[in-house]
């Protein structure tokens, strides 16, 4: 029996798509850049399994021109670029890549807040440029003053896998945890955590520094209107390494500008790459990263891993471990056969 054809949408690092090789006949789209949708549609026609990242849009045109498909791995934590419903209706299996990017994005989580707190990005710029040259001034009390994050209030949106590993990172600054979710936690696991929950709008007006860490949903595009980034205390620092689309990019920019937010660390963006001509590359206490919450030799390389696990369960008739749509079991079986 021919192996299944196993298109994969971009290079990864470690061996898994050598392991893969053994089960899978493996296509590699050989571009840094994505594939276009055109051909993207074109190779999960001829192929029963794919590896998709965010940036590939694999919809229900998609789903249903290919009758081969059998499984989407996902080589991310989300999964909203794929119609979860579609492909349960036509018994494709959706894999994704979570827990192995926890510590990775949390650590850049709270880089972003150190960076931000203190003007890190700024103050090197400020070097590098010769500013500081010009000064003839090694040292001023008055010189790229920033505020402390020891001691003070971290709001968390979102408490999950990322939202919990940020805050036990905030042990180490003695702060005060307030979190929002819609989904309260147990208090057990609020006092092992150290954190208190709080209504959004609470955390909103209480916290120092404001950090989301929630998927993208229906209910979570947008959450960060302009209405509710005014409801931050004023001085405030707002850190996003979730999803672009849950900001309202536009209505941060004016908190930047007038002074109502102190700073701001992004490493996500509604439109991704970030045009460079975007008013809010044009702030200084902004610190922006292009998308690299997991970008670690070690998370990069477990998720690879993870992909090419869930393909070869499948392939062996089992349940993959990291299956996102579970009612797909109902409509087909796990496997080729």
């Amino acid at each position: 029996m021919a192996k299944p054809r196993l298109f994969v949408t971009r290079q990864l690092p470690g061996d898994a798509l050598k392991r893969l090789e053994e089960y899978y006949d493996v296509v590699l789209w050989p571009e840094y850049q994505a594939p276009p949708y055109e051909k993207l549609l074109e190779e999960a026609r001829r192929s029963d399994a794919l590896v998709t990242l965010l940036t590939d849009r694999v919809d229900c045109n998609l789903i249903e021109s290919s009758p081969r498909l059998r499984i989407i791995a996902q080589y991310a934590v989300g999964y909203d670029n794929i119609d979860i419903d579609c492909a349960t209706r036509h018994g494709v299996y959706v894999t994704n890549t979570p827990g192995v990017l926890t510590d990775a994005t949390a650590d850049l989580t709270w880089a972003l807040i150190l960076a931000a707190a203190r003007r890190i990005v700024e103050a090197d710029r400020f070097v590098r440029s010769g500013e500081w040259y010009k000064t003839r001034t090694g040292w001023h009390p008055m010189m790229m003053l920033g505020v402390e994050v020891h001691g003070k209030t971290l709001g968390i949106i979102g408490m999950g896998r990322i939202g919990r590993a940020v805050a036990k990172r905030a042990k180490g600054f003695d702060m005060r945890v307030i979190y929002y979710d819609v989904v309260r936690l147990p208090e057990d696991v609020e006092r092992e955590l150290g954190v208190e929950y709080a209504p959004l709008e609470k955390l909103l007006a209480e916290a120092d520094i404001v950090t989301i860490h929630t998927p993208l949903t229906p209910e979570t595009k947008g959450l960060m209107n302009r209405e509710r980034i005014r409801m931050m205390k004023k001085g405030a620092i707002l850190v996003n390494t979730a999803r672009g689309k849950i900001v309202d990019l536009d209505a941060l920019v004016e908190a930047l500008k007038d002074g109502h937010l102190a700073a701001a660390g992004l490493d996500v963006f509604p439109e991704e790459p970030l045009p460079p001509d975007h008013p809010i590359t044009k702030l200084d206490n902004v610190v922006l990263t292009p998308h690299i919450g997991s970008a670690t030799w070690e998370t990069r390389t477990k998720m690879a891993d993870l992909v090419a696990e869930n393909l070869i369960a499948f392939y062996k008739g089992q349940v993959p471990p990291t299956l996102v749509n579970k009612d797909v079991v109902k409509v087909r079986p796990p496997g080729f056969a």
